[in-house]
């Protein structure tokens, strides 16, 4: 566990938020959750950091729930996965390339409703040429400016093309190391990012390579200049492909020098919470590594 921000500590940011969302079962919002976004992490955007969540962390609910309780973190950002549902209302839908014209239209309302966007987007991006430009299309549409995939290298050629068309970055994710994860050490990553324009690159899963048991400072330091994305994740156990997660800063990752890292890089876009471990407490363990951010990039700032 790390000793520089203390839970305490952390938790004297965003006490407000946490006690907020702590009170009741998760998925009640407060009173004005339909509101604006208030960005709870100004200290992180002004590094350059714009905290999203991805939509794997709220995976047992619909997106449009989700939404709302995202808004009442305080963030403005989400990372919409293609697998997962959109409406509770009407189960069969899922956010991805599929949805029609007019529940794209629906999809952007209720975003700009609340003062959201989406930042990018997890897609099943493979081979297929023509679903990847519908792939493109979608992301375009939505006015995300990336898209996280795990393609085949054979389709690296293809996708390029495609993000140079659309302006549009591919950031290649790490899963934990298994006999169907490709791309679960940085070295696999860089070798089909080599050659290729600055909008290849890697969205870093932190979480993952803890489970890997690889350091991800030291992963980071291999990847500079090639991080397009962030998944922040810490794991509460170094080596264990099945490890759970804990909130940043609690686990093996070393989450005060992995901000420390990406701050020295110069990084500066999406930071995306990807929180998976699910429960009661589920909400409130997102605000806490909010507030980490939050109070580590306030360090960082020299506040």
């Amino acid at each position: 566990m790390e000793t520089n921000l203390s839970r305490r500590n952390i938790l004297k940011v965003g006490s407000t938020l946490v006690a907020g969302l702590a009170v009741g079962r998760l998925g009640e919002l407060p009173a004005r959750a339909a509101e604006k976004v208030r960005c709870s992490s100004p200290s992180a955007a002004k590094i350059g950091w714009s905290m999203s969540v991805g939509l794997y962390t709220f995976r047992r609910f619909s997106f449009y729930e989700a939404m709302d309780m995202i808004a009442a973190l305080g963030i403005q950002y989400v990372e919409p996965c293609f697998f997962l549902g959109l409406d509770k209302a009407r189960p069969q839908l899922k956010t991805s390339e599929e949805l029609t014209a007019e529940l794209r239209k629906e999809l952007k309302q209720r975003l700009g409703d609340r003062g959201m966007a989406m930042s990018s987007f997890y897609a099943d991006l493979g081979a297929d040429a023509d679903k990847a430009k519908k792939i493109f299309d979608f992301t375009a549409e939505m006015g995300a400016g990336t898209i996280v995939a795990e393609p085949p290298a054979a389709a690296f050629d293809m996708i390029e093309k495609l993000c140079e068309e659309y302006k549009i970055n591919l950031a290649v994710h790490n899963h934990p190391e298994s006999a169907t994860s490709v791309y679960w050490h940085p070295d696999k990553v860089l070798a089909v990012c080599k050659g290729r324009g600055r909008r290849i690159g890697a969205c870093c899963d932190t979480g993952h390579w803890v489970r890997s048991g690889l350091a991800p400072v030291e992963c980071l330091r291999k990847m500079e200049g090639r991080i397009l994305g962030f998944h922040l994740k810490d794991a509460a156990e170094m080596g264990n492909r099945e490890s759970r997660d804990v909130p940043l800063g609690e686990g093996k990752a070393n989450y005060t020098a992995v901000l420390k890292e990406l701050k020295r890089q110069s990084y500066r876009g999406v930071v995306a919470i990807e929180y998976e471990h699910d429960s009661p407490q589920l909400q409130a363990d997102v605000a806490t590594c909010v507030a980490f951010v939050e109070k580590m990039a306030q360090t960082l700032n020299g506040q």
